[in-house]
């Protein structure tokens, strides 16, 4: 078989026309390690070869533009690679990339970390533990999550539980800062370090308490009145969090 005519593609791919007939797009590389400009001869092994090459840039390019879409680590690599396991190009694939630099969880992890920290509410246990899924090395993540600055983590942490503690409309004190633990918790943060920043906290019950007041007396004021309406009172906002006194002091300001 000869070759007729070399034509350029977009994405440095070519087409190539044999004297059969037949079409071959491949591409730039493929062409320059065959020396398909200078030998216009093609028999079959070559045709076999430069089907395989073919093959081989074709899964390559597009792990390249599956990471361009973000970065990823080599555990993320392999598993995608897996869809071309019957090629068997996973190995010289991913030797390429490292090569390249493509392929480098040490500066996966970096990235990552600085994400999250500064794109995101995460703290630096669910950090970890996300990059542990990732498959990054336990010894990488705790070098990269320890050069973290410990106000930066402060004062992040600090920032929500002043959210949530503003915007708090339902909750007792007791049972707030339960939540608040609980929540911060779950986002990655040390117990130590909420409680710590809890501390120093004041707590503005009084709007919270009358608001839940005034919705369990609407309600229980239907079935009771007298004594009996005062004690279910006193017991359904002690369900809801609120301590003895707090009641007490409230239930004082109030007529029945």
């Amino acid at each position: 078989m000869k070759i007729e005519k070399i034509q350029k593609l977009k994405n440095n791919k070519y087409k190539i026309k044999l004297d059969s007939g037949d079409i071959i797009n491949t591409y730039d590389d493929v062409i320059l390690n065959n020396s398909l400009l200078f030998n216009k001869e093609i028999d079959l092994g070559l045709l076999n070869k430069i089907n395989n090459e073919t093959l081989y840039y074709d899964c390559y390019n597009k792990t390249l533009k599956f990471i361009d879409k973000k970065l990823r680590s080599e555990k993320e690599i392999k598993e995608y690679l897996k869809k071309y396991s019957e090629m068997g190009y996973e190995d010289k694939i991913l030797k390429k990339l490292k090569e390249i630099n493509v392929i480098n969880d040490e500066n996966y992890a970096k990235a990552y970390i600085s994400d999250r920290i500064f794109l995101s509410t995460d703290g630096p246990n669910k950090i970890k533990q996300e990059l542990f899924n990732y498959g990054i090395d336990e010894k990488i993540i705790e070098e990269n999550i320890n050069k973290i600055d410990k106000e930066t983590i402060y004062n992040k942490c600090k920032k929500i539980i002043d959210k949530k503690i503003k915007s708090n409309t339902k909750y007792s004190n007791y049972m707030l800062n339960q939540k608040i633990i609980s929540d911060l918790v779950n986002k990655g943060y040390d117990m130590a370090l909420i409680k710590q920043i809890l501390e120093n906290k004041v707590f503005d019950n009084d709007l919270v308490i009358e608001k839940e007041f005034k919705k369990i007396y609407n309600k229980l004021s239907k079935k009771f009145d007298g004594s009996e309406l005062y004690y279910n009172l006193k017991n359904k906002l002690y369900q809801k969090g609120f301590t003895k006194e707090e009641i007490e002091e409230y239930i004082k300001t109030v007529d029945f």
